[in-house]
């Protein structure tokens, strides 16, 4: 696809999001009201669900450009369809559970099923750690985007959270496939679920109109799973791991740290470091612009181990990535002076 056609994707897709938005918030906020709690950073009743319109602007938007584009081989992609198809199943689960609350064990179970759909149809020889045996590969994938898209929605816990997170995220994909290093239908979808944030991001922002809900963030954590997997699978290991190392560190030591304080660590909470921040005097756009430069620089660091690959490269890269990451961590643990 022209360097047109994929700015043409981001901006319909914005405008598809914001205008499905603008239709469904009259009967979200009727129907699907998030009440303030002990867990909560809100403190008034805000709709949920705007996901739908992430998720459904975005889903359509890439499918078209795909099907628009039937001489591009690279674009037939059966993976693809099914990751759509996987997506869609996994936001009507979100759906349910935002509507009435699903029990943890077939909520998990249901999530699984969406991610063995999407590992399963990767293609034979796309391999991240050739020297494991198939299976286990697969297997160690599929607990990895579970996790994935579990934190997602673990990190949904702000206004602007996700889209300071993903919209860096989608762009540094984009052009690492721009570079070469990627099918163009991970640069289609990439670019559609931008587009997809960018048109919530205004009702999002600071006081938040309306939330994704599990309906947003765990199709978008399934969508972005396959994305990073792509990025890996196609011999930038060291890139897949720096584009989502913020979320990776935030949720993944707030898990262990509840675990082995011997709190129920599946339950909602208020504890995760950018949560944190907000209770120790950070504003909520003081916490947001933080994440996102974190990203932007994490994003420039992914980039740069594709343009200049080698050993030296990766392993500078991932040792300034995890020290941007550690302070913006230890910044949030200590609060505003």
């Amino acid at each position: 696809m022209s360097s047109l056609g994929l700015a043409i994707v981001v901006a319909m897709t914005a405008a598809i999001s914001a205008a499905m938005i603008l239709a469904l918030l009259p009967a979200l906020e009727r129907h699907v009201l998030a009440h303030p709690n002990a867990r909560s950073s809100h403190h008034r009743p805000t709709p949920q669900g705007g996901g739908i319109a992430v998720v459904a602007a975005s889903l359509a938007v890439a499918a078209g450009a795909i099907a628009l584009a039937p001489g591009d081989p690279a674009l037939n992609m059966p993976s693809l369809w099914a990751l759509f198809a996987a997506t869609a199943f996994i936001a009507v689960v979100g759906m349910v559970d935002d509507i009435r609350t699903i029990e943890v064990a077939p909520r998990l179970l249901l999530q699984a099923l969406a991610v063995v759909i999407v590992i399963a149809t990767l293609p034979a020889e796309l391999r991240i750690a050739p020297a494991l045996p198939w299976w286990i590969e697969r297997a160690l994938l599929s607990v990895a985007c579970l996790w994935f898209v579990n934190l997602t929605n673990f990190m949904d816990g702000i206004d602007w959270m996700t889209v300071a997170e993903f919209v860096p995220i989608a762009m540094g994909i984009a052009l690492i496939g721009l570079l070469g290093a990627l099918p163009m239908p991970g640069v289609v979808v990439a670019l559609a679920l931008c587009g997809g944030l960018i048109g919530f991001a205004p009702f999002n922002r600071p006081v938040a109109r309306i939330f994704l809900g599990d309906v947003g963030s765990l199709p978008i954590g399934l969508v972005f799973a396959w994305l990073l997997v792509q990025v890996a699978g196609h011999g930038h290991v060291v890139a897949a791991l720096l584009l989502p190392l913020y979320y990776l560190a935030d949720a993944t030591l707030t898990l262990l740290r509840r675990m082995k304080n011997g709190e129920p660590f599946w339950l909602a909470h208020r504890t995760h470091f950018y949560q944190l921040a907000v209770v120790r005097g950070f504003s909520v756009p003081q916490a947001i612009a933080r994440v996102f430069a974190v990203n932007v620089a994490l994003v420039a660091l992914a980039i740069g181990t594709v343009l200049w690959p080698g050993p030296w490269t990766a392993g500078l890269a991932l040792v300034a990535g995890c020290a941007a990451v550690g302070w913006l961590l230890v910044t949030f643990a200590r609060g505003k002076p």
